[in-house]
């Protein structure tokens, strides 16, 4: 007789909310009148809604929700939206978790996003145009804060591979380096000279490849809110979550390391590959366990976030105090 053995990063049905909710969730407060029925059901909208800065309607809210790839399952119950969309690191527009309003100043439109270094050749692609040129789904993945906590979360957005495709990098590109916006004007946190503005994240073409690195351009069924990395954010769930740079507008590949901004501010404590590691503690706390947010509850943080079948084996010929954390 087969016996099915459940991987450490699945999602038994009956833990998970059920797709259809979450696809039919923006119709369903459409329909929901004023009074008593709003009241009841307030809890179910976001605190920020992914809008441009005029207030009007994110121009790819049409694509949204998308269908979710069932390959991408994890054991934790989804996080509310409330929270996730509300308890967010953003240092561009401050070092505190309350920043939602605050990155509300990002302008998303126009957004370009460059593509360039070891290409077979060099361009630049709006947003919308590059998004009619990606194939769209949705991923349900775990998220491991550095600091400790965690949330899962559906995004949407396509594939690292389908950029590496539209891209086309030379063989000897070994990494890509991807970079935010830099506008002090409207991100306050850019006016702090100590930090490494822009914010700045590398991976290897290897991880780049891999089938979980992830470009996130939606959330929960609509487009990703600006706090959250609008239009256009990373999502490794296997490395800790300073590494998943918000609001990129350029991916650059090139043969040499690129130098990330948490490593340029402390290598020791925020290394290129924040791989995560329970066993490794970071130098002012444990790694071993992690706070859920929204549940009252500890629970034990895996190796590689649960991953570990997926991506182990790039590191294999690594220094393990190299790989797991710096």
């Amino acid at each position: 007789m087969l016996i099915k053995r459940r991987k450490g990063w699945e999602l038994p049905e009956s833990a998970a909310a059920p797709e259809p909710v979450f696809l039919n969730r923006r119709q369903l407060i459409k329909a929901m009148g004023a009074g008593t029925l709003s009241l009841a059901t307030a809890s179910l909208a976001p605190t920020v809604e992914a809008a441009t800065s005029d207030g009007a309607e994110d121009p790819s809210a049409h694509l949204y929700p998308v269908e979710r790839n069932p390959r991408y399952t994890v054991e934790r119950a989804i996080t509310e939206e409330r929270l996730a969309t509300t308890y967010n690191n953003f240092y561009e527009f401050g070092s505190h978790k309350k920043i939602s309003e605050e990155a509300q100043a990002l302008e998303i439109r126009p957004w370009e996003i460059t593509i360039d270094g070891l290409v077979e050749e060099p361009f630049t692609i709006g947003i919308d145009e590059l998004l009619a040129k990606m194939p769209l789904e949705e991923r349900v993945y775990r998220h491991r804060c550095v600091e400790a906590w965690s949330i899962t979360v559906p995004y949407s957005g396509f594939p690292m591979t389908a950029l590496l495709d539209l891209a086309r990098p030379l063989g000897d590109a070994k990494y890509l380096e991807m970079r935010t916006f830099h506008d002090p004007d409207i991100a306050p946190g850019q006016r702090q000279f100590w930090y490494p503005w822009p914010y700045v994240e590398g991976l290897t073409i290897e991880e780049a490849a891999n089938e979980l690195a992830f470009l996130a351009t939606g959330y929960y069924g609509k487009p990703i809110p600006k706090q959250n990395g609008s239009p256009l954010r990373l999502a490794v769930p296997w490395k800790y979550g300073f590494k998943h740079v918000k609001s990129i507008m350029r991916f650059t590949f090139t043969e040499e390391r690129p130098e990330t901004f948490w490593s340029v501010v402390d290598g020791g404590e925020y290394g290129f590959w924040a791989n995560i590691n329970p066993e490794v503690p970071h130098r002012r706390w444990s790694q071993a366990e992690e706070r859920v947010l929204g549940e009252d509850r500890k629970v034990a943080t895996k190796l590689y976030n649960g991953y570990a079948e997926f991506v182990a084996h790039l590191y294999a010929d690594l220094p393990e105090s190299e790989a797991l954390f710096k």
